[in-house]
């Protein structure tokens, strides 16, 4: 089935009513663009070369956003409509034999079991159609479903042509469609644009197929939000919020600690092992991968990281675009960012900063230093207060430390500048010239004490 299988995923709309100058559908929910979501269900059933996605509205943006999904991309350069939308890649899509599965891309809850079980039920049915229905409570502005005696579907009955008998029906169309495709592509060009609008409707297929003799089957859900299409940023914010908790019960029921669970940020990408524990008000994003018995203290901020196994992350401690081997600690309150790099058991502590810097095994910066450009060996110590002046005004310079040389305290190594391993920098020392190796550095004044020197009462 997921060879026979093509998907159109139509997001060619501005989406007006989010009132924004970005495209509908690359606005983000649980960490990714909704369109994204609408592809990666895709991927489950079939595979990238058989996903087309519709573009129009900012085509450009949305490419770029979803390029690397290795997906198709056909162009609605006039937005006339939802079948209009899918008859714009006729020419590609005609020959494709099996099934033709359409959607919207501004729907990020659907999940790929429900795709899969539609394909599945078009085949069941023998349907020349099926599509996905649900029953809402107050169904006001969607389709109608009519069933027939035998419980397929006679017709779709829209909000404004429906009658009080159909209008009382709680099952709605919901937008999801997997048809015969050579019946599909037969047919479509018997949908006219005899509406107000002049605009093709995708939904029109359903009377065009019935009167065809095609069967329609319709496949009912149980929970409706699944359906969630958005339209505003009300509705963006619940189905952020319904992505994030499906994530957090994947993750607590694959072995990972939730403590406060309706207090975290997990997007979507993340990864994390087995018997790692999750503080309070943690946020993880984007393609963040946590090995296992790890613990993420309270309030950390982590993007895009890469933790080893048996990692420990202090409470409020960010790290972005970095990596942490195994073992290693950093914070409470340390920041690692641009390339940052830990080593197997190294340890930055509280207020410490690393920017494009690697920490070698066993090497530690515990207080307040700031380390930045720079290649620091093993069993490294670096003292409280230390920073590396990577920057003159005009470019940045590299500092290197080899292995178990010990920087003591307030030093200011002021790059570029190789300090040998084994040696060591006296505390307060300002060095500007490179420390050879196994050598005692010292960079400041001589101290002098002038009596006298307080005034008289």
């Amino acid at each position: 089935m997921r060879n026979e299988t093509t998907v159109v995923i139509l997001a060619a709309g501005q989406g007006t009513r989010m009132k924004s100058k970005m495209a509908k559908v690359l606005h983000r929910a649980g960490g990714k663009p909704l369109v994204r979501h609408a592809i990666d269900a895709a991927l489950r059933i079939t595979s990238a070369s058989r996903i087309f996605v519709v573009v129009g509205h900012q085509a450009e943006q949305v490419q770029l956003a979803t390029q690397d999904a290795g997906v198709n991309y056909i162009v609605q350069t006039e937005q006339l409509g939802t079948g209009h939308a899918v008859m714009c890649g006729e020419d590609r899509l005609a020959g494709l034999s099996g099934k033709l599965m359409i959607f919207y891309g501004d729907c990020p809850l659907i999940r790929p079991e429900t795709l899969e079980r539609l394909a599945a039920w078009q085949d069941l049915e023998c349907a020349g159609g099926a599509l996905v229905t649900t029953d809402l409570e107050d169904p006001t502005g969607y389709g109608r479903i009519i069933r027939d005696g035998s419980g397929g579907v006679s017709a779709i009955v829209e909000q404004k042509a429906g009658t009080p008998q159909q209008l009382a029906v709680k099952e709605i169309n919901a937008g999801v469609y997997c048809f015969d495709a050579p019946a599909f592509w037969r047919h479509v060009h018997e949908i006219r644009p005899d509406n107000p609008a002049r605009e093709y409707y995708l939904t029109d297929m359903i009377a065009i197929l019935l009167r065809a003799g095609h069967k329609i089957a319709a496949m009912k859900i149980a929970d409706p939000n699944e359906l969630l299409g958005i339209n505003n940023r009300l509705e963006l914010s619940i189905a952020d919020g319904v992505l994030r908790e499906r994530k957090v019960r994947e993750l607590m029921l694959a072995g990972v600690t939730i403590e406060r669970p309706e207090t975290v940020c997990i997007d979507a990408a993340v990864q994390i092992g087995q018997d790692t524990v999750i503080g309070p008000f943690v946020q993880i994003t984007g393609n963040t991968v946590i090995g296992e018995d790890c613990r993420i203290g309270a309030s950390s901020v982590l993007q895009n990281a890469k933790l080893g196994n048996g990692v420990q992350v202090f409470p409020f401690t960010s790290i972005e675009d970095s990596s942490l081997a195994d073992g290693a600690h950093a914070g409470p309150y340390a920041r690692l960012r641009m390339g940052a790099q830990l080593d197997a058991n190294a340890h930055v502590g509280n207020f410490v900063e690393l920017k494009k810097t690697k920490l070698g095994a066993g090497s530690k910066s515990m207080h307040l230093a700031y380390l930045g450009d720079s290649t620091i060996g093993s069993k490294v110590n670096v003292g409280a207060g230390t920073i590396t002046c990577n920057y003159d005004g005009k470019r940045k310079s590299p500092t290197v430390i080899g292995d178990g040389a010990f920087v003591g305290s307030n030093s200011t190594l002021v790059a570029p500048l190789n300090v040998g391993g084994g040696s060591y920098v006296a505390a307060g020392s300002v060095i500007t010239d490179d420390v050879p190796e196994h050598v005692l550095a010292l960079g400041r004044a001589r101290q002098v004490v002038k009596p006298g020197w307080k005034p008289k009462e």
